[in-house]
């Protein structure tokens, strides 16, 4: 089925696609131009949506907007924005009154004509899911970078060929009750996230299992041998499970044994390349890669491994060397939205960094980042609506001292550049704020970009 296949189909039908964001653009005006009926829901106001809501008011969108936007969907099908949970009181209302709900994701998998490999987990997966994407482009395919990162894909479908591949990163939002089927799924790890969102952890839990429930034989997932919760979703698989290992040696897969990579094939290992030739830092950069070359394994050479490993300098926003300015290195790491994931940031520098942290509070629990910061930071300059609850974590930690230096300021640019006044030459000042960024920004990409204005401009 083509894309306008599927416009024809829903032609007839009222569509509400919730959610005026960057994923959903591109399909309300799809359907627009198509003559479809559609009727937008935001948040937002008519003033805050500006130049957006004129232009889909030209091509005859209806409006639900403001505070009362999910009220009556009295729709036939219902495009949810990833934000949004199935269980929303609201939508299953809809549902039980005849409504089908969908999402831009959800359709791109039922159209999309070329190989589909797919990636979630609770960290790591946008930097998993672009080094899979430099594989694969290295190797001379053709291949086109969607879902939580690169752009919308859906609208794009008739242009891709079946010998192209769609490289996914999906989070748990997007897979709650999503049907989708990938020939290659990888689950990077799992601890908890976004419980602010899901009912509960189980509940974030069985999220990430949509993203392979649905394979069969013929499919591969991809899954970390370290992870507790790997286990429990083997018990569940039918497709081919390759594993990725820092400890131990995988019937099928890829580890790492004394500094050297591994592919592992019915019990038998080849060496690969040794693991300081990975010019990303860190013991969790090896595990992203580790798990791209499961996840390519069949599909890319030994040797283009070799050379994007080596020559790969990283994505935006994910350790990402800002400047050095007067011997302070500024380093930004405004990916680290859970303590793991600013934790693994911490273990992959060489000196001890002051630690710039807190943001939109997420409703995870902030112990173990105690002892992180209390270990493995020189100072805490505390920022956000989490600033509170980590400070008390620290406190908290059997390796606080009264000398650690720790400052709560509330404005994100002051906290910034009061972190720069403190440091000295040899220094590193490192924004990794083990938290979502949407008590003062969009996204974790607006912070990042943010706190890179402020050091340029010191």
């Amino acid at each position: 089925m083509t894309m306008n296949d599927y416009i024809s189909s829903i032609k007839d039908k009222r569509v509400c696609v919730i959610g005026i964001g960057v994923s959903n653009k591109p399909l309300i005006e799809k359907l627009l131009k198509a003559g479809c009926d559609v009727t937008a829901c935001d948040k937002r106001s008519i003033e805050q949506l500006g130049e957006d809501y004129l232009r889909l008011l030209s091509l005859g969108a209806k409006f639900s907007l403001g505070d009362s936007y999910l009220e009556n969907l009295n729709y036939d099908i219902i495009f949810r924005t990833p934000g949004l949970m199935p269980f929303d009181e609201h939508l299953t209302k809809a549902v039980a009154n005849g409504a089908v709900v969908t999402s831009e994701m959800e359709v791109f998998f039922k159209l999309c004509p070329c190989r589909i490999i797919a990636v979630t987990g609770s960290d790591g997966k946008t930097t998993t899911t672009t080094i899979i994407s430099e594989l694969l482009k290295a190797q001379g395919y053709t291949v086109h970078l969607g879902g939580n990162i690169g752009h919308p894909l859906l609208c794009e479908v008739d242009s891709m060929k079946p010998e192209d591949f769609a490289v996914l990163e999906l989070s748990s939002f997007q897979l709650h009750s999503m049907v989708c089927k990938p020939n290659v799924a990888v689950i990077t790890n799992i601890s908890p996230n976004h419980l602010d969102k899901h009912k509960d952890y189980r509940d974030y839990i069985d999220a990430k299992s949509s993203i392979f429930t649905r394979q069969d034989s013929t499919d591969r997932l991809v899954l970390n041998s370290e992870n507790e919760y790997s286990s429990y979703y083997a018990g569940m698989v039918k497709s081919a499970i390759m594993y990725f290992s820092r400890v131990k040696m995988p019937e099928n897969g890829v580890y790492c044994e004394d500094g050297i990579v591994c592919r592992v094939h019915d019990g038998v290992r080849a060496q690969l390349m040794h693991a300081d030739d990975i010019k990303l830092p860190g013991t969790h950069n090896l595990e992203n890669y580790m798990a791209a070359f499961a996840a390519t394994d069949g599909l890319v050479s030994d040797e283009t491994c070799i050379k994007v490993a080596k020559e790969f300098s990283g994505v935006e926003h994910r350790l990402e060397q800002v400047r050095v300015k007067d011997g302070v290195t500024y380093i930004n790491d405004s990916i680290g939205t859970s303590p793991s994931r600013t934790a693994a940031g911490l273990h992959a520098l060489k000196t001890k960094p002051i630690l710039i942290a807190g943001g939109y509070d997420k409703h995870i629990p902030f112990d173990s980042l105690g002892d992180e910061i209390c270990l493995h930071t020189k100072a805490l300059f505390l920022t956000g609506a989490t600033s509170e609850k980590i400070e008390q974590a620290v406190k908290a930690s059997k390796y606080y001292t009264e000398d650690f230096k720790m400052v709560t300021i509330d404005d994100f640019k002051q906290a910034v550049l009061s972190a720069a006044d403190y440091a000295q030459a040899g220094d590193i000042v490192l924004l990794s704020p083990a938290c979502a960024a949407f008590d003062k920004f969009k996204n974790f990409m607006e912070r990042g970009k943010y706190f890179k204005q402020i050091i340029m401009e010191l």
